[in-house]
């Protein structure tokens, strides 16, 4: 016999609410790979250079622990708010798979470094925790390219680069219920361990990847109807739409008479889709027993502690530190915040303009450089894809070209052409101001004539004006602009313009 919420499933009346826990992986920023002494700047090194025998998975070789990847992910846990416990070890994770050449990874079963933590994201002004179930420590596998020939035959070929990089894992509880949760966990984390200077969090290049659990539910309910795992999403817009996508075929399943199969889908960026790869109805039986070349891990409480004292300031602390200090808006200061090496440009930006003894002048300059750098500034980096810290504008740039804005020097529509140059070319807005002769105009006998052209030449707009049409003197003021090249101060243009025409 069916029971009620069956019944009630299959005459459509049922809300549902999404359930969403997320897997990150993380690699490490070591020198050296997890359990041997191969380099781990391998990126853009020729395949199957960084390796040895340990990273090759080959017989009777014996790894070695990387102390500074178990001290990243103590950092790791510390600042997601974990307990650490006395002890930890390491596992064998048993599995058979092309890019796994020894069949088992070495990873952390039910010792790991961290456990019991929480992350707070922000959703539209709703705080909200996330439970951490656990941070742990394992291999990164190797990299399996897959190719095909004229024929149409395919085949795989294997790089080995990439196995036994230190690779952290950080798995929450299943406590999001939208895409947007799930996409601002993601960029809080990813933040957090840019902070700590423990990873990249690059998502495109793989240094930062996640996977995702999701179920939905009748509303009010505990019992999942069948949990699915999406794989393949390599930046944060993909996680946003294959969540989307899989939270509303999961309820179109359901309305059709279906069932949700627990099983792992691939995002299919392209097509917008999540395909099926293979099931999973039962937990697979990875026959985890204690690493037997690895010693347990002993964490004492004053190696904790000193740790714990050393961790840098984190992005929430950032942000009530922006807010406080420099009476930026909660919006801007998230923005700032969420971008380790864009928070370090704009306090780098407010020291060289603002006064220390001033903290009014101080907070107006931070509210202008912040208005740049979340405006023209990231619009110029997202165009060209490229990132904070290998840009041509440097901070004394920038504040260069807000004191010619501010001294009359620069016309503040032309500043925004000056400031593209800047970031193409690397020359300092001085040089592009002179070179191109972008001086601004403040000469009202100059500004004057080209007022009476433009009114002489727009008498319906004039007509307008003093018929009440305010937005008529926009469009004159405009024309003015034009004229003069940009050149010309808007607030000189715009006093002469209501001189002449009788106006306020």
């Amino acid at each position: 016999m069916p029971g009620s919420w069956d019944i009630a499933i299959l005459c459509g009346v049922v809300n549902y609410e999404t359930v969403i826990g997320l897997e990150v992986h993380s690699q490490l920023l070591t020198r050296s790979k997890m359990y041997c002494a191969c380099s781990a700047d391998y990126a853009s090194a020729p395949p199957n250079t960084h390796v040895c025998p340990v990273c090759m998975g080959m017989p009777g070789v014996l790894p070695t622990i990387n102390e500074r990847a178990i001290e990243f992910t103590l950092m790791t846990a510390l600042a997601l708010n974990c307990s650490i416990p006395e002890h930890a070890k390491f596992d064998r994770k048993n599995y058979p798979y092309p890019d796994l050449m020894k069949g088992y990874q070495i990873s952390q079963y039910d010792a790991p470094c961290g456990v019991g933590g929480y992350l707070v994201i922000d959703v539209e002004g709703k705080k909200k925790k996330i439970g951490i179930t656990r941070v742990h420590l394992e291999e990164d596998v190797a990299k399996l390219v897959h190719r095909s020939t004229p024929e149409g035959e395919s085949y795989s070929l294997v790089d080995i680069n990439r196995a036994g990089m230190p690779l952290m894992e950080i798995v929450s509880e299943p406590d999001m219920s939208s895409p947007e949760e799930a996409r601002s966990y993601l960029v809080k984390l990813r933040a957090i361990l840019q902070y700590l200077g423990v990873s990249t969090g690059n998502m495109e290049e793989g240094s930062f990847r996640c996977d995702a659990n999701i179920s939905i539910r009748p509303t009010g309910t505990t019992e999942f109807l069948g949990k699915v795992e999406v794989k393949n999403m390599n930046s944060f817009r993909a996680v946003y739409r294959a969540l989307e996508y899989e939270a509303q075929r999961q309820r179109e399943e359901l309305a059709r008479g279906g069932r949700i199969v627990q099983e792992t889908r691939g995002w299919v960026d392209e097509k917008g889709v999540t395909v099926s790869q293979r099931s999973k109805e039962y937990a697979h039986d990875y026959r985890y027993f204690p690493e037997p070349d690895l010693p347990p891990l002993a964490f004492s409480r004053e190696k904790v502690q000193k740790i714990q004292s050393g961790l840098p300031e984190l992005p929430e602390a950032k942000y009530d530190r922006f807010v406080a200090q420099y009476s930026l808006s909660s919006y801007d200061a998230e923005l700032l915040t969420d971008n380790k090496s864009l928070a370090a440009y704009f306090e780098q930006c407010v020291t060289l303009a603002g006064k220390p003894d001033d903290a009014g002048l101080t907070q107006k300059k931070a509210k202008t450089i912040s208005n740049w750098l979340l405006g023209d500034f990231s619009r110029l980096l997202n165009a060209s894809n490229s990132r904070v810290e290998d840009c041509r504008v440097s901070p004394s740039g920038l504040v260069e070209m807000l004191d010619l804005v501010d001294k009359g020097t620069l016309s503040g529509p032309l500043s925004k052409t000056v400031l593209e140059e800047m970031f193409n070319s690397g020359k300092t807005a001085g040089i592009i101001v002179q070179e191109k002769g972008l001086v601004q105009i403040s000469d009202t006998s100059e500004i004057s004539n080209i007022a009476d052209k433009v009114i002489a030449e727009n008498e319906k707009a004039v007509a307008d004006y003093r018929a009440g049409k305010e937005q008529s003197l926009t469009f004159i003021i405009g024309q003015v602009m034009k004229a003069s090249r940009g050149k010309a101060n808007p607030a000189v243009v715009r006093q002469i313009i209501v001189d002449k025409l009788g106006g306020k």
